[in-house]
């Protein structure tokens, strides 16, 4: 066993019985490295990472290239959900070294961490153009000896452009211009530049393989509602439609895998993360509110309740993958083929059902994938499952569960738990499901419990009953936005105070020591990186700097908290030129600028829960709701009887005393 064995990443302890002598990130490593003169192997992945596992088999279980490594290298194991911080900066210099770049991440540094040589996946021997990973740790390690002089100014370089590319400094603007960006110029240019790379058959931006980008479908939501644009509710409902029809939705236990390698939607990597189905159920519940379609309520439904039942650590916290090998082969546990599916359902007693189902879910003697069927859904029709079509698909089920299972990350990390309790709580509100809404409460709970030191500083990792790593930047929005979405949910007013505290520490720990106000990932108690790095871009994730946006202006707004608005206010500023010259890549951001811009106060006084439902029946992406226990905001001045006020910047339209006059003052779904 190497020093991973007591790691809280379960991907670390993956590699706890490997010949390689790997440390986790610290001290104790950089020390050696230093003291050695010994140049760093830092190789980066995740548990539900197919490649990653690919590489550890064939090279980091292999004596000969642990032997190669021991003897000129000091080799570090990261989690990259575990250490986002460090993810980044070490992905941008692959990107500026190889112009893209994947997991797993394989980087070269000198021993005070500074990067010179950057890739991704290498085989153990050289195979089809590519180097083989023995061969690349001998090159290195032969540069490192002989060409010392040149190794150090390709690190310098390679510093230069990942200072750059993680902080974006040179395009910052210095200090605040004179307004945010205006919102609907911002909708209509990305409307304009989606519909340009849009899939009009399957739906989806771009060609294979194919990536969900939540915002993007919502952003199209919002154009149409703003303008009535039916392309643009094209883009959104095909996309939605043919994700949900295809093979990286799961058919017979709900929920999304992370991404599919074809257009179709058809073959996904089968990994499922926690954040897909936070990000994915919310534009199936935004578009349900919208469109209202109830099968995409279906959707909603069955991608909640299994991230509830599937991905629940026994803490009560949500765990944060399920790997998409099962057995050592990708996607066993979920594909089937015809001679398999008709032997189940006659065990089942459903022999008669082996043809509609199959019709169904497209399963062929052929296959679809590999002499196998990944299961789909007929495109265009509805997205529930048919009546007769139940039982076979419960049969189904019940036989994949007595199949070797996939492995599960089971750490609970603060950031990715505290975005799925937002849209927990914003799914319970809109549609009455009290399970969500008590599951909101209960992982919130947990993280305040647990995640949260004695001081006050929040950490990121929980597994078991050990928490580590100091929490970023996107640990702290996300919690602002979770408990400020629970304070709107359940009227308690202690959410809100929560959210405050969070939203304090938040703006303290990571504020911009500079002019231009962008909050930094780490905070100023961190150790020092070679890079302190700035997240801006919107990715797989929205960017820490867009979620806090969002989230101290609905909070600053719902509480009167100008200090909070200017903060985020000065955010937008600072970056309004990069999102206006490409929108597209600063989606979220785009969205988090309607608060800012055109804020929607509601407060609902008294004992009115059928006022509250008008409010909740709608999406509101600009709106804040108060009730319940009154909390020191201007909202709650002079609220003397039982009825719903709707203003802006706190000027009030006349109180609302009924359904029908509170639905003629809000704004339209989208706004």
């Amino acid at each position: 066993m190497n020093r991973l064995g007591d790691e809280t990443s379960p991907y670390l302890r993956q590699h706890a019985d490997n010949p390689v002598d790997w440390y986790p990130w610290g001290e104790e490593a950089l020390a050696r490295a230093k003291s050695e003169d010994k140049p760093l192997f830092v190789s980066v992945g995740y548990a539900a990472c197919h490649w990653c596992h690919v590489m550890a088999h064939e090279s980091f279980e292999d004596d000969e290239i642990a032997a190669l490594l021991a003897e000129s290298f000091v080799s570090i194991k990261i989690d990259r959900e575990e250490r986002p911080d460090l993810d980044a900066i070490y992905m941008a210099a692959v990107l500026a070294q190889n112009g893209s770049g994947g997991w797993p991440m394989s980087v070269f540094c000198t021993p005070d961490g500074r990067p010179f040589f950057a890739g991704t996946y290498f085989p153990r021997s050289d195979r089809q153009g590519y180097p083989g990973f023995g061969r690349v740790v001998t090159a290195l390690a032969d540069a490192w000896a002989s060409q010392r002089d040149t190794v150090e100014r390709q690190a310098d370089s390679l510093v230069v452009a990942v200072e750059q590319q993680v902080t974006l400094a040179d395009e910052l603007a210095p200090g605040p211009s004179e307004n945010t960006p205006e919102f609907g110029a911002l909708l209509d240019r990305v409307a304009e530049a989606l519909s340009k790379t849009f899939d009009p058959e399957w739906g989806g931006f771009g060609g294979a393989p194919k990536f969900p980008r939540p915002t993007l479908i919502e952003l199209c939501l919002r154009h149409h509602a703003r303008t009535g644009d039916e392309r643009s509710l094209t883009m959104a409902t095909t996309t939605l439609d043919a994700m949900a029809a295809g093979g990286m939705y799961d058919h017979l236990a709900g929920g999304f895998a992370r991404y599919s390698t074809d257009r179709e939607w058809l073959v996904p990597h089968f990994e499922k993360m926690l954040t897909d189905q936070a990000l994915l159920a919310r534009a199936y519940l935004h578009a349900w509110q919208l469109t209202g379609r109830d099968d995409y309520l279906v959707v909603l439904t069955e991608t909640l309740d299994a991230m509830l039942s599937d991905l629940r650590a026994p803490s009560g916290g949500l765990c944060s993958s399920i790997d998409a090998d099962a057995g050592g082969v990708e996607g066993s546990h979920a594909t089937f083929t015809r001679d398999e599916v008709a032997a189940i359902l006659e065990a089942a007693g459903l022999g008669a059902s082996t043809d509609a189902a199959c019709a169904f879910y497209g399963v062929t003697e052929r296959g679809n994938w590999e002499s196998t069927n990944v299961l789909r859904r007929p495109l265009g029709a509805p997205l529930a499952v048919p009546r007769e079509l139940e039982a076979p698909r419960a049969a189904l089920l019940a036989a994949r569960l007595t199949r070797p299972q996939p492995g599960v990350d089971d750490k609970v990390l603060t950031e990715w738990n505290a975005m799925a309790v937002s849209t927990l709580a914003e799914a319970a509100a809109a549609t009455g499901m009290t399970v969500w809404a008590d599951a909101a409460e209960e992982i919130a709970e947990l993280l305040f419990a647990r995640l949260r030191r004695d001081d006050g500083r929040w950490l990121r990792s929980l597994q078991g009953d050990d928490a580590r790593h100091l929490a970023l930047a996107a640990d702290y929005a996300w919690v602002v936005d979770a408990a400020t979405r629970l304070g709107e949910l359940t009227g308690r007013s202690r959410w809100t105070e929560r959210a405050g505290e969070a939203a304090r520490a938040l703006v303290d720990l990571f504020g911009s020591d500079g002019a231009d106000g962008v909050l930094f990932t780490t905070g100023r108690d961190a150790d020092p990186l070679i890079v302190r790095p700035k997240d801006l871009l919107d990715g797989a994730l929205p960017s820490a700097n867009a979620v806090a946006v969002n989230a101290l202006a609905r909070l600053g707004t719902l509480t009167g908290d100008d200090a909070l608005i200017a903060v985020a206010t000065q955010i937008v500023r600072a970056v309004s030129g990069l999102i206006e010259s490409n929108p597209v890549a600063f989606a979220d951001l785009v969205a988090a600028t309607s608060v800012l811009r055109d804020p929607v106060e509601i407060v609902v006084t008294g004992d009115r829960p059928d006022l509250r439902d008008v409010v909740r029946s709608r999406w509101l992406p600009g709106a804040v709701l108060a009730w319940g226990e009154p909390t020191d905001s201007p909202l709650w001045e002079s609220r003397s009887e039982d009825a719903a006020y709707v203003c802006r910047h706190y000027a009030c339209l006349i109180p609302a005393r009924d359904a029908a006059t509170l639905e003629a003052q809000l704004p339209d779904s989208g706004s």
